[in-house]
This record gives C-alpha cells, structure tokens and sequence, in this order.
C-alpha cells in the first residue's frame, strides 16, 4: 500500500461469521473508480471469495528456469540498492527481511515486459489489523504496485488485499496463506505503450498467487497512487522491479524475472572459444 494516513479514515461494519462484526478499515470520502461503482479504497466493497490453495510450498524454494534473471537467491544483495543506498534488510536463512524504517530496495537493471516471480511471507505471530498487517508491495516498472498484505482470517479494504492490483482491482479470490507460511506470486507483466504523449494500449497484469489466478490480464487504470484515480503518464519502457518497505517485516526469498521476447525469435548461436 501507498504509505500515509488520513483523518478522513472511514471503518465499515460487515457480518462475518456467526453474528460477529468486524471493522474494515478503508474510506468513503475518495473519487469513484472509474471502472466499478465503488470509491477508491472502498470499505464497503465486497470481499475476495477465499480459497485455500494446494500444499504449501518446500522450505527449499523451487529452482528458476535456465533463461531467468535471479534477483535474489538467497545469499546476497547484489542486485539491489535501497532507498537509503546500500540495502540495510536483514539477510538470514536464505530470505531478506524488511526493516522497518530503512526503506524499500529496487533492482539495479530495468526491466520492461516480463514474467516475474517473488516468494514472500507476512509475520508470524500477526500483529494488527486492516492494512497495518504484514504490509509490502511489489512494484513493477517502479510504478504499479501489486499488493503484499497478511489476508489470512483477515480484511480490508478490498482494493487493497493480497495480491490487489492496490487502488485499482481487487484479486478475483483471497488465495493467502497463514502467516509465517511462504506465499508465491508469479506475475505476468505487459507495460504501457505510449503514442504522442499518450496511453496507446494500458499494462496488463496476469497473477497466479499461490498458484492460483487472481487477474487474468486485467488491465491497470495507472501508475499506483493512494486515495486517489491512477492515470498514466508517459514514462520509459522499462525501469526497476521495487519492493517496498511498509513498517512490516515482511520476508522474501526465490525472486526471479524472465523478460518477454517476442514470437519467432531466433536464438542466438552459442559463442566459441
């Protein structure tokens, strides 16, 4: 989520359960989306249906494919920077952690069109409540922000659960695991093409959160903004994979990209020596 807070700040009651009430944290005195009959942020938008996905995940992370850029694999920060200058994270047993107040970290190299895939896991026991829970963000192009946030037996407002497209596009299902267990996203990712100073064709967003399809090339409305519409801005072609840092922290291991060609690409011939 976009860092910041607001008096303005509404709670909406919903029944959950057996006669119980919880609050949903979210606000009502935002624009309309665009795109649904719902303010930005809404706290009374509807839910994600929840499902459970398959087996968790093996302590070893999966291998990544041959033609994969590895980002991080558990034993450096060599391909970061953050916010601050060098990556002040925790680093230990093969996963960075977020600490709180010292900034988010980006990649070094841009990156356009992709396939990305990051393993991340909210804090076990859980602390707080709404977006104030295990709170992180994995952005692409350093601008559109694929939300990280402990769901599990948990709610806010719906644009801002796990795996939300944040402020834009609740995920179609709630596929979270509990907290301390390792959550996947792989992330199937088209820029923004731009002609004279305009969005010709907007990004695109496929994502698979836990195995499970939570967008299914949904467009995003902009650049990721808090409380308010998005809206595209020209901007380059490719830029940095960021991971935010939120007050949380929150855990990562296994992060990968794969740039996307195009069809009929001929492969390169092998270098001799």
């Amino acid at each position: 989520m976009i860092k910041g807070r607001s008096a303005w700040m509404a709670l909406a009651t919903v029944l959950v359960g057996a006669g119980m009430v919880a609050a949903i944290d979210g606000f009502v005195d935002t624009p309309m989306l665009p795109t649904a009959p719902w303010h930005v942020h809404d706290p009374n938008r509807p839910q994600p249906r929840v499902v459970t996905p398959g087996a968790v995940p093996s302590a070893d992370p999966v291998k990544p494919p041959s033609d994969a850029v590895v980002l991080f694999d558990g034993t450096n920060f060599d391909q970061w920077v953050g916010d601050k200058g060098a990556p002040t994270w925790k680093l230990a047993d093969g996963a960075m952690t977020a600490v709180p107040g010292q900034g988010g970290i980006r990649t070094k190299a841009k990156f356009g069109d992709c396939q990305l895939h990051v393993e991340w896991s909210s804090p076990d026991p859980p602390r707080g409540a709404g977006q104030d829970r295990g709170n992180s963000g994995v952005f692409l192009l350093n601008r559109y922000e694929i939300q990280v946030l402990d769901c599990y037996n948990a709610q806010t407002y719906a644009d801002g659960t796990t795996g939300a497209l944040y402020g834009a596009w609740p995920p179609l299902v709630n596929a979270c695991r509990k907290p301390g267990e390792w959550n996947t996203y792989d992330i199937f990712f088209t820029g923004p093409r731009f002609k004279d100073g305009k969005v010709e064709t907007p990004a695109y967003v496929t994502l698979l959160v836990n195995g499970i399809v939570v967008h299914n090339h949904q467009p995003e409305l902009g650049a990721t903004v808090w409380r308010a519409v998005a809206k595209y801005d020209p901007h380059p072609a490719e830029d940095v994979i960021a991971l935010q840092e939120h007050g949380h922290p929150v855990r990562f291991r296994n992060i990968w990209v794969r740039p996307l060609g195009t069809y009929d690409e001929v492969q390169a011939a092998p270098e001799t020596k």
